[in-house]
């Protein structure tokens, strides 16, 4: 593949509970580093509900915007676990219980364990290509662009491992970070002129506290190594005369 193409894809967390504050999302990070480091950049996240209708409309957005659409949550053994019914009526496919996720999970369980709930987990769009799941047996699936992972972070992230070979990225994107004892205001037009001047280069600054004091971290991500090393040049000749602190965070 031309490592020159651009390949992107967006997040889709699915979960009451996210929305109401009770569970901290972290699979957005786990998901983005990782989608980084194959060539896949992330364009959008969004967060909604356990409810089939939004479910469906806002996958049917994203997966006709997005090279690759990652979900999490919602494809659990409870009632309000309503993924793999909203993808299948996203995709207009049955929903029905997958053959080879229902011996995975038999298999998985101890004889008598595997009750009605447990079994809904292997019901998902028929012919879904499953996302082994190394941790608890419960896979997730992926049809066509879309890639339906759990909502429990540890159990996502042990899943990924599984998922590069399915991912068509293009380079790997880099990222230098430059962390400064400063305010934003004081870099601010600085700053501004090299982004002008690099505009194929990401540029983002973020203010810190940290140890009592404010800071501000410069993050660099580019392709091309090159590039970032020219920025990071320009970075710092401007921090230089300001007489900037650089700090080790």
């Amino acid at each position: 593949m031309n490592k020159k193409v651009k390949v992107n894809a967006s997040i889709l967390i699915i979960g009451n509970e996210i929305l109401s504050g009770r569970t901290k999302d972290t699979n957005t990070s786990t998901l983005a580093t990782w989608l980084n480091s194959i060539g896949v950049s992330v364009g959008e996240v969004r967060v909604i509900p356990d409810i089939e209708k939004i479910i469906v409309e806002t996958l049917n957005f994203l997966r006709s915007t997005y090279d690759y659409v990652f979900t999490t949550g919602g494809i659990g053994p409870t009632h309000d676990d309503i993924t793999a019914q909203s993808v299948s009526k996203a995709f207009g496919i049955k929903y029905e219980a997958h053959k080879e996720a229902f011996k995975i999970l038999e298999a998985y369980y101890e004889p008598g364990k595997f009750n009605d709930g447990r079994q809904k987990m292997a019901w998902m769009p028929e012919n879904a290509n499953l996302i082994l799941n190394p941790t608890s047996g419960a896979p997730g699936f992926n049809v066509e662009n879309v890639f339906c992972l759990p909502g429990v972070p540890s159990i996502l992230k042990s899943m990924l491992g599984g998922l590069t070979n399915s991912i068509v990225g293009g380079e790997p994107i880099k990222s230098l970070t430059i962390s400064l004892r400063t305010v934003e205001s004081e870099i601010a037009n600085s700053l501004t002129k090299v982004q002008d001047d690099n505009q194929d280069v990401e540029i983002g600054s973020y203010p810190f506290f940290h140890a009592g004091k404010l800071g501000v971290s410069i993050v660099i991500r580019s392709e091309d190594q090159s590039k970032i090393d020219d920025c990071n040049s320009q970075i710092l000749k401007f921090i230089n005369e300001k007489n900037i602190e650089v700090v080790d965070r």
